[in-house]
């Protein structure tokens, strides 16, 4: 057997201190599976004082990760501090030119800094593994590297946030306000105190960043990813949904076109027949399809200290085991510069809520107004009040009737121009909510 791989760690969160167990439990197997001990040699945290329910007694204690990350008696440096800057990337970037191994769960940082960084590990000859960066326990990244290296792959798509599926799920299961699941997220760790990363889609972005990346062959470009959140859907957007067949997600797309790649991140109207939108919880899955396997889709945890710690130490086996592979599935000089899409039609339409005021002519007017951009009209449905809703003594015949529209294939553009006329014509209250449709 050959000698040990010794492990330097840095960040013993949740993640971290899973990692720890793992190795403990399972290193006797690891060792037959990688054809070599895989030992930890020493970590860093920034307290040192805290119970963590792992024991560390034998191992160093670096109170600097940049100095552990430096250290010649460790080969792999693990990183899970996370951040796209500071600590992170200055011990990676150590890590690496140091000619060490580095193995992160860090998407904000790959995200920010992949491209320069793949470069200097395979400058270095040295691996640069990041499985647990995206979908947690899901084999995503290894699955696009190796298993489908022989598919020219069209699309990829998936729910990428846990807490974003977690409140989606709540609101239409037990007709729950936003506000009402989003607080429920926090109290049960799904969701931060300033949940703005999650909610917001930027967490999916930078996970959808770099499985573009892979797929495609192109360079990482998060910036140029459309990023819509979670914030303005309503109970009522969950129940028209429903009465229309479909079920609400947040989605990361990625789709080669014609004209360039389509990067985007919104919530979303899936059939409630396809797959995907059986996906509920905090759960992640990622749709892949190729030209010769057809569509894909795993399913798993995408978050969770021991889900994530599996990835991480898949990862470090693919190290012992001498696995090498370039970082992005293809030498960094071949990459290709990211090219946005152009505009073009969404395939699956729209859904489109408005509040209307009750006055003659309003309808024809709106509908006049989607005609004058091209846009043909599915259906159009006059919402009575949802069931969510209770009467109140203050409501009259003339508050605001709900209606939705579900249009055929159109663009955003001709979208945001009907609703901008719209609006000029005050025919409606609140701004309106539409939706993106996509017939997975």
């Amino acid at each position: 057997m050959q000698s040990s791989l010794r492990l330097g760690l840095a960040g013993l969160g949740t993640v971290g201190a899973s990692v720890v167990r793992l190795l403990d439990r399972h290193g006797k197997d690891l060792a037959l599976r990688c054809g070599r001990p895989i030992v930890l040699r020493a970590v860093s945290a920034r307290d040192r004082t805290r119970d963590r329910g792992i024991d560390i007694g034998n191992v160093n204690w670096f109170q600097d990760p940049v100095k552990l990350a430096m250290d010649p008696s460790i080969d792999v440096f693990v990183e899970l501090m996370g951040g796209a800057s500071g600590p992170a990337e200055e011990s990676v970037r150590a890590a690496l030119e140091t000619g060490k191994h580095v193995v992160t769960a860090n998407k904000a940082l790959l995200a920010r800094h992949g491209n320069e960084l793949a470069r200097l590990a395979e400058k270095k000859g040295v691996s640069l593994n990041f499985e647990a960066a995206v979908a947690g326990g899901i084999p995503i990244i290894k699955t696009l590297r190796e298993a489908l290296a022989g598919n020219r792959v069209s699309r990829v798509a998936g729910i990428l946030n846990g807490t974003c599926n977690y409140i989606l799920t709540r609101m239409e299961q037990e007709q729950l306000s936003f506000g009402a699941c989003l607080s429920e997220a926090q109290r049960l760790g799904y969701a931060e105190a300033d949940p703005t990363f999650d909610i917001g889609g930027f967490d999916a972005a930078h996970k959808l960043a770099l499985l573009t990346s892979l797929a495609f062959g192109t360079e990482i470009d998060v910036d140029s990813i459309y990023v819509e959140g979670i914030q303005s859907i309503t109970l009522s957007d969950i129940e028209a949904a429903d009465e229309l067949g479909y079920r609400l997600k947040l989605l990361g797309i990625a789709e080669r076109t014609e004209t360039g790649i389509e990067q985007r991140v919104h919530p979303t109207l899936v059939p409630k027949a396809s797959a995907i939108a059986r996906i509920d919880g905090v759960l992640n899955a990622v749709s892949v399809d190729g030209d010769f396997v057809g569509r894909l889709m795993l399913v798993g945890p995408g978050a969770g200290g021991d889900a994530t710690a599996s990835s991480v130490v898949g990862d470090i086996a693919d190290i012992a085991r001498g696995t090498a592979l370039d970082v992005m599935g293809r030498p960094s000089e071949h990459m290709e510069p990211y090219r946005p899409a152009g505009v073009r039609a969404h395939k699956g339409g729209y859904y489109v809520r408005l509040s209307v005021h009750d006055r003659p002519g309003a309808l024809a007017s709106i509908a006049t107004r989607m005609a004058e951009r091209g846009i043909s009209l599915e259906s159009i449905v006059q919402r009575k009040r949802a069931p969510h809703q209770a009467a109140t003594a203050t409501q009259s015949p003339a508050d605001p009737q709900s209606i939705i529209m579900i249009t055929y294939e159109t663009t955003e553009a001709a979208i945001r121009e009907a609703l901008d006329r719209i609006r000029e014509d005050g025919h409606v209250a609140g701004e309106p909510q539409f939706i993106r449709i996509e017939p997975l």
